[in-house]
């Protein structure tokens, strides 16, 4: 039995988690891009789709996407499928089940069911077609085909973001062989992956998590062009990193939207700030956040936030919807952390807000701040 057909035998709980996450951003993705996209289309394509079932019987991305599709009219009308997988047995096996789907005919687009190796030559068809709004999903149990050139392809053209699997563990490990050396140049550029091979000789464990997925962020930022946003999931058995799902897009609002997703599928919070990761049950205690260089201010709590903002906005007025958008990227903080920052500094009479919080409603115990109300910072001492 190989590894990928093991994945598949049962479904993990950061399979679920992994799940729940892709696919609540499709469902937001979807309905934001398909009154924009010229043809009225929008594509799913799924690299590494497996059989679309577990043994158990729970249904896998492929098959969730597909009647989340069929139970929303816009989306039966308007989303092209597109589903390939390497092995033969299990594409064959993905054909039955997406069949097997309740008013499957109901959809305008027929599901396309491919029999690909993922390799250079699948980038290259991408980056030469002029693709729809196209959300990639790309999930391979370890690293094969899985390359800048593939990524940057898939998100170049308009509403096209990416979400892939990051096998920390496999590519930890190949980073200094010499069998894989080709995979590693083609995911991080032979430049810099040159560079990580002789750096991470001398970093602890821990300091080579943090280098590696950071560099792996600077990679797919593409000097800041687009929007890196990690993921972080513990393996089940042990106390350590197993997996990132990393999410890449080139709009801002693409980054938002997984952001508050991402937050609210997080095992712990402090401080109401989520952790971006995912921790079973037995290594809470035990779980140590990561920091990312890109990633800076991660893991602050939100006392920090509002001195940040006093610092970064010292003299000026701004609308919260202004403060949160011309700040919030690179951190792990959602649009309601922000408004709790700054009820925090304006009950320490620290801002202005216009409405003041007296004139402002109270729900659920909680001042109210919408994204319309003009907060005065103080100048600069």
């Amino acid at each position: 039995m190989t590894n990928s057909t093991k994945f598949f035998v049962n479904q993990r709980e950061q399979s679920k988690v992994k799940t729940a996450i892709l696919t609540k951003y499709f469902g937001a993705w979807a309905q934001i891009l398909i009154p924009r996209s010229k043809t009225g289309r929008v594509a799913y394509i799924d690299l590494f789709s497996g059989p679309g079932k577990f043994e158990t019987g729970e249904n896998s991305t492929p098959l969730i996407i597909l009647e989340k599709c069929i139970k929303d009219d816009k989306l039966r009308k308007s989303v092209v499928t597109v589903f390939n997988d390497a092995d033969p047995k299990f594409v064959e096996e993905l054909q039955k089940n997406i069949q097997s789907i309740p008013n499957i005919d109901t959809l305008t687009y027929k599901p396309q069911i491919l029999n690909s190796v993922v390799s250079d030559e699948i980038a290259k068809i991408f980056s030469e077609k002029n693709l729809i709004p196209t959300l990639a999903f790309i999930d391979p149990w370890g690293y094969k085909g899985l390359t800048t050139n593939l990524i940057n392809a898939l998100i170049k053209d308009f509403g096209s973001d990416c979400i892939f699997f990051f096998n920390y563990n496999r590519i930890s490990m190949g980073l200094n062989n010499p069998l894989v050396k080709e995979h590693m140049d083609a995911l991080f550029g032979l430049e810099r992956a040159d560079e990580m091979r002789i750096k991470v000789k001398n970093l602890t464990p821990e300091e080579k998590e943090l280098y590696i997925v950071n560099e792996l962020a600077e990679t797919l930022s593409d000097n800041r062009a687009n929007y890196v946003l990690p993921f972080r999931f513990l393996d089940e058995n042990k106390n350590k990193t197993s997996h990132y799902l990393i999410f890449v897009s080139k709009h801002v609002l693409g980054y938002s939207i997984m952001k508050d997703i991402m937050a609210s599928e997080s095992t712990l919070k402090d401080d109401g700030v989520a952790s971006f990761s995912y921790i079973p049950v037995k290594h809470i205690e035990k779980y140590q956040n990561v920091q990312l260089s890109l990633l800076s201010q991660y893991e602050r709590p939100l006392d920090s936030l509002g001195q940040d903002l006093l610092c970064s906005f010292a003299g000026e007025t701004l609308t919260v919807k202004d403060i949160y958008q011309k700040h919030h990227v690179g951190t792990p903080f959602t649009k309601q952390n922000y408004k709790e920052a700054l009820r925090r500094i304006e009950e320490e009479n620290k801002i202005l807000a216009d409405p003041p919080a007296e004139k402002r409603r109270i729900i659920k115990g909680v001042r109210t701040l919408a994204d319309t109300v003009k907060i005065t910072f103080p100048p600069k001492n």
